[in-house]
């Protein structure tokens, strides 16, 4: 098994290389001059035109690492599930010194040693890349117009060249957003954690396409050419479709920036479903040729949002909710026992009473090992969403709330066990992957020879009532909660705006509220079904083949023969509408198919799961209640040794600086989450150099 799986890195690491290599020679005289044309004459065939040479030097390479990296994470699991997770992550530690900031400052925020490589290393191939187009360019200058002159026709060149370099750009910019993608596990990034690649790409894109689109302008207003603004041609790129695509692009920018996103979300969110029409124009704008460099990209993108799209039409079976007296509730789900994720997960939902589009990212704080049949996440009323929803859980007539879900989505596997002790610092909702992780540590606890980790939990809140957040550290199943008085965790908890505890605060409990599933909703299962990534890898690798093979079909029998015809060419946007139709068929079909067969073999363990439901005993639906007395008994033990593992100073923020520096373990994992002052302090305290021993990792849910 261990043989498989280094030689499928090996054919991985190839692969990707010879991919970075073509994109690197593109821009050269060599490949334009000697190489390109010898190309295009074996793999410009009459099935696939202009096409060949791109899809299979841009598109193949990406599209068999999306496949055989499915069969690859499959391999993974299985074999983690069956070895011990503390040995497996040994490999993983040596990698750590890589993984530590190196640089803190807006507007990149935290950015390690590996990061600032890669990204290093991502600018010289945009420079090289556009000094090699504009030496090629320059040394064969095309003229466009008897009264142009030399320097107008470079300036031009520049332009279009900017245009190019976008591209690349755009070539990298939806694999950070594919949520459930099978490449990024590889190199250890989740859809999440990855976000700001994306933002990154997305802010270098604008740039260029801005510079391309005013160059364009300058150059037409000096050449009295306006009217080429107004041009739709049938032969070459659309000049109208690259307009449009522009003003559609900069309209999601500047909705995206980071203080029109916070103070305007709902703008910043909606806008963003522009990206649909957006795509179309673009390809409009740059054709089937530039298409296609671009494709695995997308391609890969809308496998996943079509997924995502199927699993969100069944509502989700909520059981119940615990509101807490600082406005925070905890949603808990019924799930089916074959869907397994890992701590620190999130799942996005919507709920349609409160918006019909509008889709929120919330984490993921139960278990999937201690308690395989709920699945229950936090959110904290601190927006517009959130508090219409908080408001609908605390209305009195409320007995059932329709929820669509997506995901969870998360990292491959669990890491934090191979550290010796375990520093988490939380800023207010920020405790709540903290949750999930010491649940995961509460059940490694159980089983024999696993070694688990000191920790201390620091964290930060704004008002006493924010202290009940922690009562959720221990699960409403109380599943191996009898374990926290076995491991060691010390809870750090500082309310900053308080100098003692109100009186009228100190023992208010947790308010439960008790739903009543209707027939028609869905435990939360994976998508695919238990073997998620054999089914994708399938889904990934029939689409794509289906997709050549038909767009071979359409090309020989119905483009080509229409471009045989004397004076006649088939129309230019026509073939990119026919791509991007093909695309979208082949993909739906496809997962359409895969996704109908899995719900069948899903459909008898969600039978048994609503059977096992409705045999147990029910409160009433709309019941307002608090824990049973003598669930309470069984519950004083756990609840004792949580209360005792918690020390409160009031009035105080954390010197996280001393807290950090004093840890004299050997090895320890610095993890925090929350506002970003916080992120950041922590990060340049761990990248000072100072304490060897810390190794830091954010976890940040801000998009």
């Amino acid at each position: 098994m261990g043989n498989y799986r280094v030689l499928m890195k090996m054919i991985f690491l190839v692969v990707f290389v010879g991919w970075l290599l073509v994109w690197t020679l593109l821009p050269t005289e060599n490949y334009k001059n000697k190489w390109s044309p010898k190309l295009k004459s074996k793999l410009n065939s009459t099935y696939f035109r202009e096409q060949g040479t791109n899809l299979v030097l841009f598109s193949f390479p990406i599209m068999f690492i999306a496949a055989l990296s499915c069969v690859y994470l499959h391999i993974q699991i299985k074999k983690s599930s069956k070895s011990s997770k503390s040995k497996s992550n040994v490999i993983t530690s040596g990698l750590a010194s890589w993984r530590r900031p190196v640089f803190v400052k807006a507007p990149l925020g935290i950015v390690s040693a590996v990061e600032l490589c890669f990204v290093v290393m991502f600018v010289v191939l945009l420079i090289w890349s556009l000094a090699n187009y504009l030496y090629v360019s320059f040394g064969h200058l095309h003229m466009h117009g008897k009264s142009v002159k030399i320097w107008q026709t470079k300036f031009r060149s520049v332009a279009l060249r900017l245009g190019y370099i976008g591209n690349t750009c755009w070539a990298f910019l939806f694999f950070p957003v594919t949520r459930g993608s099978s490449i990024l596990p590889l190199v250890g990034l989740t859809s999440e954690s990855s976000i700001k690649y994306h933002i990154w790409l997305g802010h270098l894109s604008m740039i260029l396409f801005v510079a391309h689109t005013v160059g364009f302008i300058i150059y037409w207003a000096m050449t009295d050419q306006m009217a080429e603004m107004l041009e739709w041609s049938s032969t070459y790129v659309s000049n109208v479709a690259g307009e449009i695509a522009i003003v559609i692009a900069i309209v999601m920018w500047v909705t995206s920036i980071r203080r029109v996103r916070k103070k305007m979300f709902e703008l910043f969110f909606y806008t963003h479903y522009l990206y649909t029409v957006y795509i179309l124009f673009y390809v409009l704008h740059v054709g089937v040729a530039y298409f296609c460099m671009i494709l695995p990209g997308i391609f890969l993108f809308l496998v996943d949002r079509f997924l995502r799209f199927l699993q969100s039409r069944h509502h989700a079976r909520l059981l119940s909710a615990r509101l807490l007296p600082c406005g925070a509730f905890e949603l808990n789900f019924s799930k089916s026992h074959g869907l397994q994720y890992n701590p620190t997960s999130i799942m996005f939902i919507n709920v349609p009473i409160i918006s019909k589009l509008q889709w929120h990212p919330f984490t993921v704080t139960s278990n999937c090992n201690s308690e395989p049949h709920k699945l229950s996440v936090v959110i904290k009323s601190v927006g517009s969403w959130s508090q219409k929803l908080y408001k609908q859980l605390s209305s009195s007539s409320l007995d059932h709330l329709e929820v669509s879900v997506e995901g969870p989505y998360g990292p491959s596997s669990f890491s934090f066990l191979r550290h010796e002790a375990l520093i988490m610092v939380g800023g207010g909702s920020g405790v709540t992957p903290f949750i999930s992780i010491i649940r995961e540590i509460l059940f490694q606890s159980t089983k024999p020879n696993i070694h688990i980790p000191r920790i201390t939990l620091i964290c930060a809140f704004k008002n006493s009532s924010d202290l009940s957040m922690l009562d959720l550290l221990l699960p409403i199943s109380g599943a191996n909660s009898d374990r926290i008085s076995q491991i060691q965790l010390q809870i750090e908890a500082y309310v900053t705006q308080e100098n003692e505890q109100p009186k009228s605060e100190a023992h208010k409990p947790l308010q439960t509220i008790w739903f009543k599933p209707s027939p028609l909703d869905k435990p939360i299962s994976a998508t695919l079904g238990p073997n998620n990534w054999l089914w994708l890898g399938a889904i990934i690798a029939s689409s794509f083949v289906l997709f050549l093979l038909v767009l071979g079909l359409v090309t020989r029998y119905y483009i080509y023969p229409y471009d045989q015809k004397d004076g006649q060419f088939y129309h230019y946007s026509y073939r990119v509408l026919w791509d991007l139709f093909l695309v979208c068929s082949c993909i739906c079909l496809v997962s359409s198919v895969a996704f109908v067969l899995c719900k069948r073999s899903n459909a008898m363990e969600d039978k048994q799961i609503q059977n096992v439901e409705m045999s147990k005993p029910t409160t009433s639906p709309a019941a307002r209640s608090y824990v049973a007395a003598e669930n309470k008994e069984l519950e004083s033990l756990p609840n004792q040794s949580l209360i005792e593992a918690i020390k409160v100073h009031f009035g105080a923020r954390p010197d996280l600086k001393k807290i950090l520096f004093d840890s004299k373990a050997s090895d320890v994992g610095v993890l925090v989450c929350g506002p970003r002052k916080m992120r950041h302090e922590v990060a340049k305290i761990c990248a000072s150099g100072l304490a060897d021993n810390l190794h830091f990792e954010s976890i940040s849910f801000n998009w």
